[in-house]
């Protein structure tokens, strides 16, 4: 693996996922008017779609993480090497917003907005929470049991995570980041963004361990 590539791959692969989430979410905004359900069926099924061919597209050249979480993960198992990890995360953020700012550019908007869209409470924290645990999950066992299906995989269950989950399903710190930056059907206000990623942080330490006993307790056997 050339970092070099990586790291580019990881920075335009996000770049085209917030492009996907944020764009979907303006043109079913426009269109839908004002049903909400038809704006998120809207954003959850291209969501679904683009990631499909986000992950084919970028999988043989950086692993198509698009996510710091799925990078620690990775490295936690031994797919990562540990120096490229700083890399894939600073690529990852970069392009997230990189990505609302091109968005924000196709639409005719303001190219930096603060969003003022409100996520507040418990129950969206926990919403997170569980959100992440399931992608971190799918990820890990599916890798794991079939590689080639991991982009089927994940695209499903996050258009369908759109929907069982009370938060739609950010799961990733640099998507939340980024979703900061557009006040669009899909931002969150900056008050909010500490709660959900330490959500995700949370659900990723769970994953994170439960990976390093399992793999301490095969190494035993």
């Amino acid at each position: 693996m050339r970092s070099a590539h990586a790291f580019f791959a990881e920075f335009l692969g996000t770049a085209f996922l917030l492009v996907v989430v944020v764009g979907s979410g303006i043109m079913g905004e426009r269109l839908g008017g004002g049903d909400q359900a038809l704006v998120l069926l809207v954003n959850s099924t291209a969501t679904g779609a683009g990631l499909v061919a986000l992950i084919l597209t970028f999988a043989p050249v950086s692993g198509a993480h698009f996510n710091p979480l799925v990078s620690l993960l990775m490295g936690v198992r031994g797919d990562l090497p540990w120096r490229l990890l700083p890399g894939y995360i600073i690529a990852q953020c970069a392009g997230a917003m990189a990505g609302v700012i091109a968005t924000h550019g196709m639409f005719g908007m303001t190219l930096f907005e603060v969003a003022s869209k409100a996520r507040p409470g418990a129950a969206l924290m926990w919403s997170e929470f569980v959100a992440t645990v399931g992608l971190l999950l799918v990820i890990h066992r599916v890798s794991r049991s079939d590689p080639r299906a991991v982009a089927y995989a994940v695209s499903c269950y996050i258009a369908a995570a759109y929907w069982f989950t009370s938060s739609t399903s950010f799961a990733n710190p640099a998507v939340t980041l980024a979703r900061s930056l557009t006040d669009s059907f899909t931002g969150i206000r900056p008050a909010d963004v500490a709660g959900f990623i330490g959500a995700q942080f949370a659900a990723a330490a769970l994953m994170l361990v439960a990976v390093m006993r399992r793999g301490v307790s095969v190494g035993r056997q």
